[in-house]
């Protein structure tokens, strides 16, 4: 028996953009454009005015300029967007049961039960129009029996709306769509449905599931399931203390500095590589040390949402520096990121070419397929076998 939920997703409006605005007032209303500034870049973000030129995330910035010429052009600035998010995310925090923090930009609250005391359309939305007046960004949300559907009618009510679809209109809601419309289903997946003759999610609710199950494995039950409306995914509560870190004990103890930074080096790219594996950003760096007479010690810092090494290594060298004073011999060292939320680290990505990205794509394949240590950087192949 599948017990009936009330799912709000939350999603703030072209965020970047809608952030620059309350910086710019004069960009309201022009076609906007986010990413690497030069025409080798990358577009991590765009107004609905310049989508409606066909400009879209990851397109060339050269091919953006082109389909829309009169777009402001914006460098990002992940520190200010990341200061917006927890903003944002602190405001739910005060008034939500049970919420989740899906990405730097959207949010799941578990409100099931309390419609014994809340009207929920009313509740939700009071909540949105107290985020918007506190940070003065648009932000549209959808209210149903799940994440699939709850996230699908965001969707539909963007921009700046709002949308609840009660469990017995899921099955109408869902159907006239398109199957572009369910999360999870890409530029891989797409073209192979559509190869079936599948364009509306009516019609891949009524292809047999074992079908689909033979043609896609798994994934093809899971997107069964979601053009059905079924969707048994928890609301997973959001924790700031969920983290990936890795740590190396010394055989001996030791004062030998370039060593201890090269391996921090080592477990930056370890993590890190762990973290875009897995679709993460991190917004806290820990840096532990240990002496040799036991006393432990940490220093953190708040970073911009990230998972590149070369964004998170300066910060890990920086906080050893201020950690160590002490000059005694040390134990152990480590190292932590938390704070971490669903994300795709290319948005973190504002260089000024594409070739950064390509080669963390590169390196990342490498790893997937001959291990985590076929390749590194050079200073982490010295004392690679104190590294665990």
């Amino acid at each position: 028996m599948i017990v009936a939920r009330n799912i709000v997703h939350l999603d703030l409006d072209a965020f970047f953009v809608s952030v620059e605005r309350l910086i710019r007032p004069e960009l309201t209303g022009r076609p906007v454009i986010i990413g690497g500034t030069s025409d080798r870049g990358v577009v991590a973000s765009c107004s609905y005015e310049a989508r409606r030129f066909g400009v879209s995330s990851a397109m060339p910035m050269k091919m953006a300029r082109m389909l829309c010429r009169d777009a402001a052009i914006i460098r990002g600035d992940m520190e200010l967007y990341s200061r917006y998010s927890h903003t944002v995310t602190e405001i739910i925090a005060e008034r939500a049961p049970l919420y989740e923090k899906a990405s730097i930009d959207e949010h799941y609250i578990d409100i099931t039960g309390m419609d014994r005391f809340f009207g929920l359309l009313k509740w939700a939305h009071e909540l949105r129009q107290t985020i918007v007046k506190n940070t003065g960004l648009p932000i549209s949300f959808g209210l149903s029996v799940n994440k699939t559907v709850s996230k699908i009618a965001t969707g539909e009510a963007k921009p700046n709306g709002e949308l609840q679809v009660p469990g017995e209109e899921v099955k109408s809601f869902l159907s006239p769509l398109s199957i572009r419309k369910i999360p999870g289903i890409g530029e891989k997946t797409y073209p192979l449905l559509r190869s079936m003759g599948i364009v509306t999610i009516d019609t891949l609710s009524h292809i047999p599931v074992e079908m689909m199950e033979r043609v896609m494995g798994k994934c093809g039950l899971v997107l069964w399931e979601k053009a059905n409306g079924i969707d048994r995914t928890p609301v997973y509560p959001y924790q700031e203390a969920k983290s990936v870190s890795a740590e190396t004990t010394f055989e001996q103890d030791s004062i030998n500095i370039i060593m201890m930074k090269d391996l921090l080096v080592k477990m930056v790219e370890k993590i890190s590589f762990e973290l875009r594996d897995k679709q993460k950003l991190t917004s806290c760096v820990t840096v532990k040390i240990r002496y040799s007479n036991f006393d432990t010690h940490t220093l953190q810092k708040q970073v911009p949402y990230t998972a590149f090494d070369h964004q998170l290594i300066p910060v890990v060298k920086e906080l050893f520096d201020h950690l160590y004073q002490r000059r005694m011999l040390i134990r152990l060292i480590g190292v932590r990121f938390s704070g971490l939320i669903s994300g795709n680290p290319q948005l973190n990505m504002f260089e000024d070419s594409t070739e950064m990205v390509t080669l963390y794509q590169t390196i990342d394949r490498i790893r997937r397929k001959y291990g985590q240590k076929s390749i590194g950087r050079a200073v982490t192949m010295r004392n690679s076998e104190i590294m665990k």
